[in-house]
């Protein structure tokens, strides 16, 4: 399996060190959750009380109580989900599932490590090099997911393993990681490692610098959970920071204490929200309207957060119940995720509500501004049907750069449910040819399963052509490649080589 392996990423072996805990304490930011009564959906499955994976368009990956890793829909349903055929070790009892991508996540069992995508878990090639244990995944702006490991600190990029050493050795002992921006704004992965905050950033391409940070922790203070916020519409990220003693919280403004009714012991970010759990009391926060929320009407137990996702949903589990919760039913969205990079101007957005009682309305905004309203359920963008007429939006007259897409439902008693979804457009300006674009993606991810064998083969242009629909297919789903999907402009790239023609 070491063949799979590349070169230890390069590290920078200064590590910078920021004295903290003896300057004057942060500003204080006593938070105010109002109380709401939370939007439910709930699942028949019987979820047990360990980290699992919430899916941005609804529903997520968990593992159930008697140990087996169950996959649901928005509506709490049971989806499909089953070991790849090509799987070479059985799936085993499920210990914990981690967010690899916005569709997709690393399932610990107590038999391997396992990648699910869509309605599969697929045996990564690099299972055997890390092994059981994981403690944390993060996934960093430039779309690597890393994981640490009771050996150290990884990092997966093309399908490719690759550890990250510092002075030569692995950054062993880290007990939390989330990705957030780092103090001079560089795109960051935070880490706690024997109780001290740092914080990973690329110096260079593929060289990366350890540092220590600014937080002002006092003496005997340790961190226990880390939690990031992704960027919104001319907001940046933000770090979370739940020590052994108090709440830190880090933005543009810097560091503040924020006072919640009693401490959490539970922290989970996604996108712009946040959740914390403070015994049976469960506090949201919108990083957008800068707004705290008590989450209130749920049923009586013991609460876990299960999992959070970009919409501002939680997966919980009270008592022996599992529950999808919500401020407000929000609309989901299939055919992007938020943070995508877009490139296609022909993008087939749709939208899907939760269940319960239908909006009177639903709406597609652009930058704020309506562009369509024909739902509740309806596309976005391309062509009609006779391949001339431009639908009611198309992305073919957007200017290049970060837009925000919005969602909203509006209901008969006035109220309002809103999904905001910041995006960067960079269309593609040529179109695609085998040699030129599809044949070096075969190299560098497909070939070592797609020349003879254990896959289809693929190692030909007439053989991509021929096979192509099925493919369009496998990588659109992400299914394929088997060691973790395309980044977004790959699997754009093989969408328009497809329908113009599959060109040589």
């Amino acid at each position: 399996m070491a063949r799979f392996l590349s070169p230890s990423i390069l590290l920078c072996a200064a590590v910078l060190l920021s004295a903290c805990g003896e300057d004057a304490p942060p500003g204080s930011d006593p938070a105010k959750p109002a109380a709401f009564t939370a939007t439910q959906v709930s699942t028949a499955q019987s979820l047990a009380a360990m980290p699992g994976f919430a899916d941005q368009s609804g529903g997520g990956i968990f593992a159930t109580a008697t140990g087996e890793a169950v996959r649901l829909r928005l509506d709490g349903s049971r989806a499909a989900l089953a070991a790849h055929p090509q799987n070479t070790a059985p799936l085993g009892a499920v210990r914990a599932t981690f967010r690899l991508g916005p569709h997709s996540a690393l399932v610990e069992t107590d038999r391997g490590l396992f990648l699910a995508d869509q309605g599969w878990l697929i045996e990564p090639l690099w299972q055997e090099v890390l092994g059981t244990g994981i403690v944390a995944t993060a996934q960093t702006a430039d779309g690597a997911a890393w994981i640490a490991h009771p050996t150290g600190l990884f990092q997966i990029q093309g399908g490719v393993l690759a550890s990250l050493k510092l002075s030569g050795q692995p950054l062993t002992g880290i007990t939390t990681m989330t990705a957030a921006p780092a103090e001079d704004g560089l795109a960051g992965l935070w880490f706690a490692r024997e109780g001290k905050l740092n914080v990973v950033v690329a110096s260079a391409p593929g060289v990366y610098q350890v540092r220590g940070t600014d937080a002002p922790l006092n003496g005997g203070e340790t961190v226990q959970t880390l939690a990031g916020l992704g960027a919104g519409t001319g907001a940046p990220g933000e770090i979370w920071v739940l020590t052994s003693t108090r709440l830190l919280r880090r933005n543009t403004d810097g560091w503040s204490t924020v006072a919640l009714p009693s401490r959490p012991e539970q922290l989970l970010g996604a996108g712009r929200y946040l959740w914390a759990r403070a015994g049976d009391r469960l506090y949201t926060y919108d990083a957008d309207a800068k707004v705290w929320g008590s989450a209130e009407g749920l049923p009586s137990g013991s609460v876990t957060l299960l999992a959070a996702d970009e919409s501002g949903c939680a997966w919980v589990r009270v008592g022996d119940q599992a529950l999808a919760i919500s401020q407000t039913p929000a609309p989901r969205v299939t055919g992007m995720h938020q943070g995508m990079l877009v490139v296609e101007d022909g993008l087939i957005v749709q939208a899907h509500l939760p269940p319960g009682s239908p909006p009177k309305s639903v709406h597609f905004q652009l930058e704020g501004q309506e562009v369509e309203a024909t739902g509740p359920a309806f596309s976005m963008g391309g062509l009609e049907a006779d391949g001339e007429t431009l639908k009611a939006f198309s992305f073919t007259n957007l200017a290049p750069g970060g837009h925000t897409l919005g969602v909203v439902s509006r209901f008969e008693d006035g109220s309002e449910a809103r999904r905001q979804m910041p995006f960067l457009y960079q269309p593609l300006t040529t179109t695609p040819s085998y040699a030129r674009d599809i044949r070096p993606i075969h190299e560098a991810r497909c070939a070592k399963c797609h020349t003879t064998s254990p896959g289809r083969p693929l190692n030909t242009y007439d053989l991509w052509k021929s096979n192509a629909q099925l493919i369009n297919a496998a990588v659109r789903d992400l299914r394929m490649p088997a060691d973790g999907p395309l980044d977004q402009q790959g699997i754009a790239l093989i969408q328009r080589w497809v329908s113009s023609g599959a060109l040589p």
